[in-house]
């Protein structure tokens, strides 16, 4: 029998790591109609937990995510503080990443999902609105930062394979952000430049371009090549290099950013004609200078990657159960270490994916 109250990490309020406040007696959710109940084995951390708790997502806000990774920002309008700009509702159970075996199902669910190990799909459609209009999980709703979240039947995906539960959590939110702009850009066999390649998009989207055939060249720290190079990257850049210089102009197809900052328009001058390029991250700062004639002149495509078509989260889960890919986790920690992790998230001092692990349910 699940237990009445559960560990979990509410997100109280926009600010520092002191609005992360960790409890041992938050309800146990249940699921309603259409919905399961996971026991959480794992969960991973991600650019997009920090960025809400701090309130990077407002307009007001135009620093890197590292300047108020651990205090918060003075200058947050709390109405456009989230991703998707609707205020959110605190307190808030974060965690986009969830790995864990269905223990209950509400009413209009197979009661034979009870027992089946699975992962929730991060970024989850709002059909009724219509296409790129979505949530969140971990955002708009509960999420896996707790020893039971509740999610959608349709969104939670059954797997089946022998990795580690932390290998697991690595991958939702991550690797469907990855593969989704890869999809986006429809990227084949093409010379493809990955920024932030040492982090989680940023070390899938070495894998899953590789998967695809395409020649990648990475950018990341000096101290990080090695790993990257091992992920699949066949050169690797120092992230303080001038690209310009160091590729050539017009001597790359497709561009993926996680970065931004002040490098972003080296990133045009080395697409060539016709290229694309493609974001889903700022993380050394969202506002960027255009050269309109670059833009125009060379043919450019430019897209934004947050919505993601429905097939991608089947796709992902398709490459996990044929052993096409495998996540890199760099650290695991107890939930109940969430300020830590995160502070060692914003050191920048690892490759792949920090992982946190929930107390077993038996814990009280």
């Amino acid at each position: 029998m699940n237990p009445e109250t559960m560990h979990a990490v509410q997100l109280t309020g926009h600010g520092g790591l002191d609005r992360l406040v960790y409890r041992d007696d938050v309800p146990v959710p249940r699921p309603g109609e259409g919905q399961v109940l996971i026991r959480v084995a794992a969960a991973g951390m991600n650019n997009t937990d920090i960025n809400t708790r701090i309130g990077w997502y407002s307009k007001a806000v135009r620093a890197d995510t590292e300047t108020g990774g651990a205090g918060g920002f003075q200058a947050v309008n709390d109405d456009d503080a989230s991703w998707s700009g609707i205020p959110l509702e605190f307190p808030r159970i974060q965690g986009a990443d969830v790995c864990g075996h269905i223990v209950m199902v509400g009413d209009g669910v197979d009661p034979a999902r009870i027992g089946e190990r699975v992962l929730v799909q991060t970024m989850q459609p709002l059909r009724e609105v219509g296409p790129f209009h979505c949530i969140t999980f971990g955002s708009e709703c509960d999420g896996g930062f707790a020893q039971f979240a509740v999610a959608h039947s349709e969104f939670t995906h059954k797997v089946d394979c022998d990795w580690t539960d932390a290998e697991l959590a690595s991958m939702p939110c991550a690797y469907s952000t990855a593969e989704n702009m890869l999809h986006r850009v429809q990227l084949g066999p093409e010379r493809v430049l990955i920024t932030g390649a040492s982090g989680g998009v940023g070390s899938a989207a070495v894998q899953l371009a590789r998967r695809r055939g395409a020649t990648v060249t990475a950018v990341a720290s000096k101290a990080k090549a090695g790993e990257v190079a091992a992920l699949g990257a066949d050169r690797v850049l120092d992230r303080n290099d001038d690209l310009v210089k160091a590729l050539g102009r017009e001597t790359v197809d497709v561009v993926v950013d996680l970065v931004g900052g002040a490098q972003w328009p080296g990133l045009l001058e080395v697409l060539c004609r016709g290229g694309r390029y493609v974001t889903a991250g700022a993380i050394a700062g969202p506002m960027a200078e255009l050269d309109l004639r670059t833009l125009y002149l060379k043919d450019l495509t430019l897209f934004g990657s947050t919505w993601q078509d429905e097939g991608v989260f089947p796709d992902l889960v398709s490459y996990i159960e044929n052993d096409e890919i495998r996540p890199l986790v760099a650290r695991t920690y107890p939930l109940k270490d969430i300020a830590t992790a995160q502070e060692d998230f914003l050191a920048k001092k690892h490759t792949g994916k920090l992982v946190l692990v929930p107390p077993d349910v038996v814990e009280r």
